[in-house]
């Protein structure tokens, strides 16, 4: 079911698309940037599914934005002032794209997600009960579903290709793979920057439960934030109204597609099953509900 006022796919005929990510196309706009273009593809288990939701790329792309312009005293990012009007010059493209296409610096990525946890849910509820440990590190004994941690924690993956799985790898696997400087540099950005935002978010009513950054280089080895920021997508953003220690919360992102795919009879491999109609009514619900009560005002 594929809405009219969804974008599954750009479809850019002036610019050469060197990328497609779960969620973003990536055109080459010259030597010094790019154009990202964030559809409403949504991917869960790692499968992008065939049917969009309408209006979550504006979304993701909404909220980047915001979280990169209140965060740019900590880090920089790769966000510039080019406006789309001078890359896209044809109207009816560039409509296509309104609302979710970002100019943004061209940087290379590292190679790892800048994961921070601050709070036992998922797959690190399941390292937990199975060794009392996140990702190897220790935890006190006795904690429960959904609580929050003594302190956030740092715990990396890779940076898995479409259809493969992230895996979680040890600080001391990131120091070999970009060096302990910068590796101690990403941990305590990727912890300030979640700190901030959480402490945003909960004023708002909104838990930020977990999230990953990425970071790119330039060509003088200076640090950048890029991609997403405490999105619905690379994070769990939950109504602090209706959280509860014991229990996994309601969530505003796309955790209540992945509830739904639970109860199919689906091996989570591609291709993934058609959302019902309530479905993708629903999950374009919640991310617009995110977006709403972070910022405090409706969706441009």
């Amino acid at each position: 079911m594929n809405s009219p006022d969804a974008l599954f796919e750009s479809n850019l005929s002036t610019l050469e698309r060197i990328s497609q990510g779960k969620v973003r196309d990536i055109y080459a706009v010259d030597d010094d940037h790019l154009l990202i273009v964030t559809s409403d593809r949504l991917s869960a288990f790692d499968v992008v599914l065939p049917d969009p939701i309408p209006g979550k790329g504006a979304v993701l792309n909404e909220l980047t934005n915001f979280w990169m312009q209140r965060t740019r005293d900590i880090v920089a990012n790769h966000l510039t002032d080019m406006p789309l009007t001078s890359v896209v010059t044809d109207p009816a493209e560039r409509a296509s794209i309104a609302g979710r296409g970002t100019i943004v610096r061209r940087l290379k990525p590292l190679p790892i997600e800048a994961v921070v946890r601050g709070y036992l849910i998922g797959s690190g509820w399941k390292d937990y009960q199975a060794n009392g440990e996140v990702c190897g590190i220790r935890l006190p004994a006795g904690l429960q579903q959904a609580q929050q941690l003594p302190e956030p924690i740092f715990t990396p993956a890779t940076k898995a290709a479409i259809g493969d799985h992230d895996e979680n790898i040890s600080y001391a696997q990131v120091e070999e793979l970009i060096g302990a400087e910068l590796a101690g540099r990403v941990r305590s950005l990727a912890l300030e920057i979640y700190a901030r935002g959480g402490a945003y978010a909960i004023e708002r009513g909104i838990i930020i439960a977990d999230t990953k950054f990425e970071f790119g280089l330039d060509d003088d080895g200076k640090l950048y934030l890029i991609d997403e920021v405490l999105t619905p997508d690379s994070s769990r953003f939950w109504p602090a109204s209706d959280y509860q220690v014991g229990i996994s919360p309601s969530s505003f992102d796309k955790q209540f597609v992945r509830d739904y795919l639970e109860t199919l009879d689906w091996d989570k491999t591609a291709p993934g099953p058609a959302l019902p109609e309530e479905i993708v009514r629903k999950t374009s619900e919640k991310y617009r509900q995110a977006i709403d009560i972070i910022k405090g005002s409706p969706l441009k």
